[in-house]
């Protein structure tokens, strides 16, 4: 089915949905005023090499990768609400230990417990929005416009930090805690409404069909499906085990933006390295805001695959741009980034859109849960871009980044050889 997205499904987003997306742009920005610069600070305190801080990194995402698996498949049966307070709550405690930390055995565990955090985050909110949006074309809108609030944070979030002078202090992540403290409060508020409207729905439903109905759980708590059922379907379905892994290096390729583009940035001694990497971040953020939607509607007429092999072109375009810019060529780097966020546009919502139509509505945390191993690409990208960093130079991380870039274009178009499990699969995921 080819993307038909109107904005008038603006005014068929439920109050939550409006909530998730203001809270999204308020944390994102906070969260990028000083988590960027992590990397920096590490390496300025305790004189890390770049395969040492990527160790650091890689170890704590690891960890919250696993733990999202879990957490994401758990929501099906004890419910979204609980686990999304719950992360939020880590949230505000680890950024608040962030901000007083002073050792690196202190920086391992804290950087740990938000890397939990967001790892809990991310799916379930994706999940969420399945459970409160059931039209497939306003649930793809919402999803669009969850990313667009996230990324219009990330362009403000680490200007604002320069401006206010807060870009590489430690104390600047209470901010990051004080807006998530303030979104569990107004999250609280939005659960409390939607709980009053799915009542009133439900009621409906079975004054018109009577008591037999069934009806869906906003929580995920309609399943209650055992944990080996969960298991065997997602060992069942190739096709989606073909998409993690080629996601998985996908996201890879992507964050060495995050960690070892910086590093390399920083051991190069680059001129105005923060005012470099500040603008590299809003760059990135200002391309997705005002081409996001623009994109859309341009390849509207293409399947899902086709949009992401688009993407994955312009990927590894980026990163050849990477490996032969010249060190002190600034505008060469924002350059590189508006080809790799361009890319960045095309590919990640599109994934998650993806995602929502491969999965059967009762295993929706399951599957997103389990679409998080993609983030082991997230966790791999410092420690193994590190040691190429270390052993190779900034050139060869780039180019390899462009030769998987092609791996990742062969792994989509093989997809349609893979079998799925017994439920029906849906037409648009082909």
């Amino acid at each position: 089915m080819h993307s038909d997205i109107s904005f008038k499904r603006l005014k068929q987003f439920p109050r939550l949905m409006w909530i998730l997306l203001f809270g999204s742009f308020i944390t994102r920005g906070s969260y990028y005023m000083v988590w960027p610069f992590l990397a920096v600070m590490l390496y300025e305190k305790f004189a890390l090499s770049a395969t040492q801080v990527g160790l650091v990194l890689s170890t704590a995402a690891t960890i919250s990768v696993l733990v999202s698996f879990v957490g994401s498949s758990l929501s099906d049966r004890i419910g979204r609400h609980k686990l999304m307070y719950t992360s939020g709550l880590l949230y505000i405690v680890s950024f608040s230990l962030l901000a007083e930390v002073d050792s690196i055995q202190g920086y391992v565990v804290v950087i740990t417990l938000c890397s939990i955090a967001t790892a809990l985050w991310r799916p379930l909110t994706s999940a969420l929005i399945g459970d409160i949006i059931s039209d497939v074309k306003t649930r793809e809108l919402a999803m669009q416009s969850l990313y667009f609030v996230v990324n219009a944070g990330c362009a403000v979030g680490p200007m604002l930090g320069i401006w206010m002078g807060l870009t590489g202090e430690q104390s600047s992540f209470y901010i990051t805690a004080s807006a998530f403290a303030f979104l569990l409060i107004i999250l609280f508020w939005g659960f409390r409404h939607q709980t009053k409207v799915d009542e009133k729905n439900n009621s409906t439903l079975q004054e018109n069909h009577g008591n037999n109905v069934e009806t869906k759980n906003n929580q995920g708590e309609k399943s209650k499906t055992d944990n080996s059922k969960i298991i065997s379907v997602l060992l069942a379905d190739k096709l989606f085990q073909c998409l993690i892994v080629a996601n998985i290096i996908c996201m890879f390729i992507y964050a060495q933006m995050d960690s070892s583009l910086i590093q390399y940035l920083t051991r190069a001694e680059v001129p105005d390295l923060l005012q470099l990497i500040s603008s590299m971040i809003f760059t990135n953020a200002l391309v997705i805001i005002s081409t996001q939607f623009l994109l859309l509607r341009l390849m509207s007429h293409l399947s899902l695959v086709n949009r992401i092999q688009a993407g994955l072109v312009l990927l590894m375009l980026s990163q050849v741009w990477l490996a032969v810019n010249p060190l002190e060529l600034f505008w060469g780097w924002i350059g590189a980034i508006v080809v790799m966020s361009l890319a960045e546009t095309i590919l990640f919502p599109t994934m998650n859109v993806h995602i929502d139509r491969l999965a059967p509505d009762h295993l929706r945390g399951a599957y997103f849960g389990a679409a998080s191993f993609y983030e082991f690409g997230f966790a791999l990208a410092p420690l193994g871009g590190g040691i190429i960093l270390d052993h190779f130079g900034g050139f060869w991380l780039f180019m390899t980044g462009a030769g998987l870039s092609m791996l990742v274009m062969y792994l989509y178009s093989v997809l349609p050889r893979f079998s799925r499990p017994n439920f029906e699969p849906s037409a648009d995921i082909k």
